[in-house]
């Protein structure tokens, strides 16, 4: 048993893609199979013959070959009519409708000048559209007999079939020939917003210029090793995720993270796959494989995210599998109760048209084809213009999820702040000057002692502070550390214990003088977040730290108020602190002095609240948080694989100010599906009223169906230009 990975061409709508995995499961061998109509992927686990799976997929009026990631699902590249062109010829049933529709032409010129019998016209006629229905009937057939379903193919052939057995033999070949080109047209539409994921996979360098024992040797990124020195001269694409050892240049990084302006790259700065390299000449260290680079993960993340549905899609799929049988029903009992009933005509009379051609034209018109690409063109798209700004959104239902948002919760630090506080003072709680002592000091000396065991931010900074004053080295690191869930942390300094924590903790198990605490609180006042420090059982003083705030984040808070979306701030910072910091934010609801389970609490009341929200933090810390949510947003996404895999959204550039195009995004793809929703029900709704009064023709009811098809396509890959 074996994954395999192949595409599949010929898909024009959605429906293709379930259709093609209904049909494959069905094969003896196949445990599973996913085929992606965004990505013309199939994934299929089994073990099948690929003369078996060629065999079924041919069947069904698709095509299948070995999957390669450079050419993946691409016909052709171009735009414009040459593309077009090329598109059409490259489709065996588009060629037989070239044929077909050309030998009705001749034949009509040919019926104009000669002045034909009509017999011979008709046998003409008749011979062009049977060309041109040949692929067409087929797939319908097989499609009935395989997946046990009416399919939009089998009901064209019973409309172009029926339309010659009334002699209608133009409009009968007219009407085939103008769907298989729609369908063409619609599958060429389709394939160019596929094209806005090609360009993502178009950035991956196959190549990289590596440097061995002063030797310069160019080799497949894949051969590269962790660790190894590849070289990047200026204007080259970097080819993997490194660091620089050697050089210095600007980077444009906008590929991944959307960031317009290049980055400065000196030697210990991060650089990604895919990035493009300025004006010097770069030595990387090589920190990740390929596979495992930002870009490939970014690629791989985008591709399974066009392929999860969101509400709307998952509603409008279940409704297309009823509707088109019930039309097709429907139509059988127009063409035969008003005549079994009624008396009325069944054929064509010279008053009008009779109840089988009115049949007939509801079967052209009920083709879903419109409807349920409504969703899927739209949501890649969206996904695909969020990427490009740095956005990954992984999924169809996030995106929905993201524009319905009735309130947003932030982690403060390293969300809404900079997340790189500083020491702005220290205290011991017998210091009896202005100035500092040699026991203030040693405040500092014994936290760093404890803290250098510790990642958070407010660690570093303390770490930070005694090598700037020379006193990271009086302590050696503490032993026997143990982190106090969002309170702070303890360890053995030289036998000793160390406590260094909040005040609330210290209020709660280590009594401290009212002199201190009064100095602890002064400080809080003013937006500062303290910690305090205790040996043993005794509290022997303060540091204090502040953090300030991201440079957008006061607009971003403005931006999302202004959109009636509630905005609350969650942090394990004391309440003084925390509501300084919010104000200045502008954000409305500040909840501060949570533990990670109390964040967790605080987004399910949010969610009772406000029935949709948003939480955005850091990735890793607020996991739990994030996943409580109805939508997570992670930030700092292109250095962080863990905030990659656990939000739903990451921002890849660590910028806030992507939010509120996020959100306008969201609710603009929202919109446009609700627009094409709306105009293929109007559409359908009319025809079929048309029809039932026989004042529509079959050319005609087909033509509005094409129309329609690629208004919705075209409608649905805007948001691939939205400037928000």
């Amino acid at each position: 048993m074996s994954t395999q990975t192949y595409t599949i061409g010929g898909m024009d709508c959605a429906h293709c893609a379930q259709e093609v995995e209904s049909g494959v499961e069905k094969l003896q061998g196949v445990n599973s199979v996913r085929v992606e109509f965004a990505t013309c992927k199939m994934i299929l686990d089994g073990d099948v013959s690929f003369e078996t799976l060629k065999q079924r997929v041919e069947s069904l009026g698709k095509t299948v070959t070995p999957y390669q990631e450079q050419a993946a699902g691409a016909v052709s590249s171009r735009g414009g009519l040459i593309g077009f062109w090329d598109y059409l010829l490259a489709r065996r049933e588009t060629r037989l409708a070239l044929i077909g529709g050309g030998i009705v032409m001749i034949t009509a010129i040919l019926g104009l000048l000669l002045r034909l019998p009509e017999s011979t016209m008709g046998i003409a006629y008749s011979a062009g559209m049977l060309i041109t229905l040949y692929p067409i009937l087929k797939s319908g057939i097989n499609s009935l007999r395989i997946n046990r379903e009416f399919n939009i193919n089998l009901l064209m052939s019973i409309a172009a079939v029926g339309a010659i057995l009334i002699g209608e033999y133009l409009e009968s070949a007219t009407v085939i020939f103008l769907f298989a080109v729609g369908e063409s047209l619609e599958g060429y539409t389709a394939d160019r917003a596929r094209n806005s994921i090609r360009s993502l996979i178009a950035l991956k360098p196959r190549t990289a210029l590596r440097l061995r024992n002063r030797h310069e040797e160019q080799i497949s990124v894949d051969d590269l090793a962790v660790g190894e020195i590849i070289l990047v001269k200026p204007g080259e694409n970097i080819p993997m995720d490194g660091v620089v050892r050697m050089g210095a240049s600007g980077v444009n990084q906008a590929p991944i993270t959307g960031e317009s302006v290049p980055i400065a790259k000196t030697p210990g700065a991060e650089v990604f796959a895919g990035s493009i390299n300025g004006e010097g000449t770069l030595q990387i260290e090589v920190t990740r494989l390929a596979q495992d680079n930002t870009l490939s993960r970014i690629i791989k993340l985008v591709e399974e995210a066009q392929n999860v549905r969101a509400p709307s899609q998952r509603l409008i799929d279940q409704f297309a599998r009823y509707y088109t049988p019930a039309v097709t029903v429907l139509a059988a009992l127009v063409a035969f109760l008003p005549p079994l009933l009624f008396g009325a005509p069944f054929y064509d009379t010279a008053a009008g048209h009779g109840w089988l051609y009115r049949a007939l034209s509801m079967l052209v018109i009920a083709c879903p084809c419109a409807l349920v690409i409504s969703a899927p063109v739209t949501v890649i798209s969206a996904i695909t213009a969020a990427a490009r700004r740095g956005i990954l959104i992984k999924g169809g239902a996030h995106l929905e999820a993201l524009g319905m948002a009735r309130a947003f919760a932030f982690d403060k630090t390293g969300t809404l702040t900079q997340g790189k506080p500083t020491v702005t003072g220290y205290r011991a709680a017998d210091c009896t000057t202005e100035d500092g002592c040699e026991r203030c000091d040693e405040i500092l000396a014994l936290a760093t002692a404890v803290e250098r065991r510790a990642a958070h931010p407010l660690a570093q900074a303390v770490v930070s502070a005694a090598e700037s004053r020379h006193l990271e080295g009086v302590y050696a690191p503490a032993e026997s550390v143990e982190m106090l869930a969002g309170r702070g942390v303890r360890g053995r300094v030289e036998g000793k214990e160390i406590t260094v924590g909040s005040h609330p903790l210290f209020d709660q198990e280590h009594p401290h003088p009212v002199t201190l605490c009064r100095d602890v609180q002064a400080a809080e006042a003013q937006g500062q977040t303290t910690m305090m420090l205790a040996e043993g059982g005794e509290v022997k003083g303060f540091i204090a730290l502040a953090d300030t705030l991201r440079a957008d984040s006061p607009q971003v808070i403005h931006d999302l108020n202004a959109m009636n979306i509630a905005t609350v701030m969650l942090t394990g910072d004391n309440l003084t602190a925390a509501k300084a910091i919010g104000a200045q934010a502008g954000v409305r609801d500040v909840r501060a002095g949570l533990l990670p389970a109390d964040k967790v609490e605080a987004v399910k009341e949010l969610l009772k609240q406000h029935g949709n929200v948003v939480m955005v933090g850091d990735g890793i810390n607020d996991t739990p948080a994030l996943a409580a949510a109805t939508v997570g947003i992670a930030m700092g996404g292109a250095g962080s694989p863990q905030a990659l895999e656990t939000a739903d959204v990451a921002l890849m550039a660590d910028d806030l100010g992507a939010l509120p195009y996020a959100v306008r995004l969201s609710r603009f793809a929202r919109g446009l599906i609700r627009q094409n929703v709306g105009f293929s029900f109007t559409l359908k709704a009319g025809f079929l009223v048309l029809a039932l009064l026989g004042a529509t023709s079959l050319w005609a009811a087909v033509f509005a169906d094409v129309g329609m098809s690629l208004m919705v396509t075209l409608n649905g890959m805007r948001p691939l230009s939205y400037k928000g």
